[in-house]
């Protein structure tokens, strides 16, 4: 039995097992996908790699900042851009308003979360499809690949509301309050589709922008030249994210190419680049929670059971990366709470971090 599993090695997961792991609590994190980092994801493809989820960091508050400088004192994190242009349906590109640094990995966004897993134990390509209380006071968690079960002390749940709600509306209101069922249901969230086109080196003109953000457009939302964000890339490629309603129409194709056609065909004409109509290559993924459109209101979502059981994620009390790292550390302490209470401190959690890398944060 261990003491705490985490499920979802997304950045709420990793941040929430690392807390709770440093404090002295043995805790296993479990991930039904094959990679780190949930909607930090890369993909490697054609000798390169794409950001198909999150494609920058742009840090707000006092911890993801501090964190994003421990990261590019690795050369993990370097900044990409400051200017992120706009376009209007209507309208010609708007020169950027508010400048800040837009932050990236060049080896792949997921190299953040994977900067938070060493010493974890991590279980990957593993889903759970079953929780429920044993007699033994503790709970049971059953793995689909496997067939195994793993038993811990408490639960966090470090994944979309929705996902949650499938694995626990099985047991119930004999074991949840229904309060806490329904707040759960009442999270909602905006699909998003990317799609990732490679060209050929010798595409022109190329844009002058790296990101551009489309306005009020019925299918675009973003695109962005990934490929200047490699070290000596072979050829340009750019990933585009389609608008929630665009994604919601094909959100349940089984093929999505011809979606990601469309994205193309749409972003070729609105920015009179013919040539991005034909690319060489392309994959494209859907993302069905991709932004919390309806979150909770706090920073975690907590079960109020004899068997601590407690909900994070982006879709608390905030989204992306900063709200994610915030809504994990919340859960850690919550889940003490309820435990053992020992010695927990948001700072000493980057502290800890910060020496891992043999750096300091002074």
């Amino acid at each position: 039995m261990t003491d705490i599993a985490v499920i979802g090695a997304g950045i709420a997961g990793l941040v929430c097992a690392q807390q709770l792991s440093q404090a002295g609590y043995s805790v296993v994190v479990v991930e039904k996908s094959r990679g780190l980092g949930g909607r930090l994801a890369t993909r490697r493809l054609h000798g390169t790699w794409a950001d198909h989820g999150a494609c920058y960091l742009k840090p707000k508050g006092e911890l993801l900042g501090r964190f994003v400088e421990i990261l590019r004192s690795r050369h993990i994190l370097e900044i990409w851009t400051e200017e992120v242009y706009e376009l209007t349906a209507g309208a010609s590109i708007s020169e950027p308003k508010n400048l800040s640094p837009r932050y990236v990995a060049p080896g792949g966004m997921s190299a953040i979360a994977k900067s938070l897993a060493p010493g974890l134990e991590i279980l990957l390509n593993q889903r759970v499809i079953a929780i429920t209380p044993t007699p033994e006071n503790s709970w049971c968690l059953t793995l689909e690949s496997s067939n195994e079960e793993l038993t811990a002390k408490a639960i966090v749940l470090a994944i979309p509301a929705p996902q949650a709600v499938m694995l626990l509306e099985p047991l119930g209101e004999n074991v949840f309050d229904a309060v806490f069922l329904d707040n759960l249901r009442s999270v909602e969230f905006y699909p998003s589709i990317s799609a990732i086109a490679g060209y050929p080196s010798t595409s022109q003109p190329l844009p002058q922008w790296r990101a551009l953000t489309f306005v009020d457009d019925a299918d675009l939302a973003w695109i962005g030249l990934d490929s200047s964000k490699r070290p000596n890339p072979q050829q340009p490629h750019f990933v585009l994210q389609s608008s929630a309603d665009f994604a919601q129409r094909y959100l349940e194709s089984e093929n999505l190419q011809p979606a990601g056609k469309m994205m193309l065909q749409r972003a070729a004409e609105s920015l009179s680049l013919p040539w991005l109509n034909t690319p060489e290559w392309m994959q494209v993924h859907r993302w069905r929670y991709a932004f919390p459109s309806h979150p909770w209101h706090e920073a975690f979502l907590s079960a109020g059971t004899p068997l601590p059981l407690v909900c994070c994620g982006d879709w608390c009390g905030g989204n992306l990366v900063e709200g994610a790292m915030l809504s994990g550390l919340a859960a850690a302490n919550e889940t003490n709470n309820q435990l053992r209470h020992l010695p927990l401190d948001n700072v000493n959690f980057l502290n800890i971090f910060a020496r891992s890398f043999n750096l300091s944060l002074d």
